[in-house]
């Protein structure tokens, strides 16, 4: 097999030439290295250097790049993890080559989470996460981090497949982006509460083709119930834009108030915040520390996270506007606009056209028509 060199952060190590997964039969072909989920390791390792966990699982090692960055450019107490012997033995050359001092293990990664424990858990599957997320989050003392790359069964495009990973009833809807983070979020917290413990999002964004978790994990019966008061459903109209939030495991039938349809739900999904501003300003502080050649993506992304409102859903813009034959205005102005009218407005981080809002249905619409 021929290896290549590949550098991330200030961390260079090898990977295998990469060739097609699907050219090979499953459990086949060389170690899997995604050079397009750069982003997903440096803003974890950001984030990282803010936390400074006692000790980092990485689940699924791979290459092994993720943890080798957090022990090498952190100095963190690190271990890494993967099933197959072939991605053991990369990792073992990449940690001699770099000189680093990781725990490695060859291990089933729910065998691993279960017997053992970490202060940060960190589980990046190709495809779902959602075998894992238990073991997962018994294994994690404060700190859990989950990847998802099956947005499909995740936003309702492929809704059977969501339903059986994610015991959720998700939507293909406009705002795709923000029910695949609230799903996956809201299947975490379900997997987590059962334990009495209870999870606070600190850093939680959805992009392009993946959805990714950062969460606080907190002791006790009280942080469990505090967390299941935010899972909740997104009601959404089936005749028009119109779309409530409301809270509960179990949905409340209810019908549109401007069309009288009855409204759809979408969930059971997380309905509370979704990241921690002060952590945020923190992993913008250190953002110019750090050899990160996604930089300018990540302040980009860490700004709209800090402006962005709390809401479950989001309207696009443009979408309304074509449903009024209207031209649609750049969506600063719009924003403008219902602030000066006394609403909250801001962007969604995932999409250039999606507008976040408390402002009523029949506002919106005005203000887009420039009424």
């Amino acid at each position: 097999m021929e290896f290549v060199e590949a550098t991330e952060g200030s961390t260079t190590f090898f990977v295998p030439e990469q060739v097609p997964r699907h050219r090979f039969p499953p459990g086949s072909g060389p170690v899997f290295y995604n050079p397009r989920m750069e982003l997903n390791r440096d803003v974890t390792v950001l984030l990282l250097s803010v936390l400074r966990p006692d000790s980092y699982l990485d689940a699924m090692g791979a290459s092994g790049v993720r943890g080798l960055r957090a022990a090498g450019e952190l100095g963190l107490s690190v271990t890494i993890n993967d099933r197959d012997q072939r991605a053991v033995g990369l990792i073992r050359q990449n940690a001699a080559h770099l000189g680093l001092d990781v725990a490695i293990a060859h291990r089933d990664a729910n065998a691993l989470m279960s017997e053992c424990r970490f202060d940060a858990v960190d589980i990046d599957p190709f495809g779902t996460p959602a075998p894992f997320v238990d073991a997962g989050a018994r294994s994690a003392r404060r700190y859990f981090f989950v990847t998802a790359t099956d947005t499909a069964p995740l936003c309702g495009a492929h809704l059977k497949a969501g339903m059986r990973r994610y015991f959720a009833r998700p939507m293909n809807t406009e705002y795709h982006g923000e029910v695949s983070l609230r799903t996956l979020l809201g299947f975490a917290v379900r997997e987590v509460i059962k334990y009495d413990r209870g999870v606070e999002p600190i850093v939680c964004f959805a992009r392009e083709h993946f959805v990714r978790l950062h969460i606080r994990i907190r002791d006790g019966a009280s942080a469990a119930d505090r967390a299941l008061a935010r899972m909740g459903y997104v009601m959404q109209c089936p005749a028009c834009f119109e779309r409530t939030e409301q809270a509960g495991l179990l949905p409340e039938p209810v019908r549109c108030r401007y069309c009288g349809s009855d409204m759809t739900p979408i969930g059971p999904l997380w309905t509370g915040p979704v990241n921690d501003r002060e952590i945020l300003d923190a992993m913008r502080e250190n953002l110019d520390l750090l050899v990160l050649r996604t930089r300018s993506q990540i302040a980009r992304l860490i700004d709209l996270l800090q402006q962005e409102l709390p809401t479950s859903s989001h309207y696009d813009y443009h979408a309304i506007a074509k449903r009024l034959k209207v031209s649609p205005t750049k969506i600063g102005g719009v924003i403008e606009r219902l602030s000066a009218l006394g609403y909250r407005a801001s962007r969604a981080h995932y999409s250039g056209t999606a507008l976040k809002t408390d402002a009523p249905l029949p506002v919106i619409e005005s203000v887009i028509s420039g009424g």
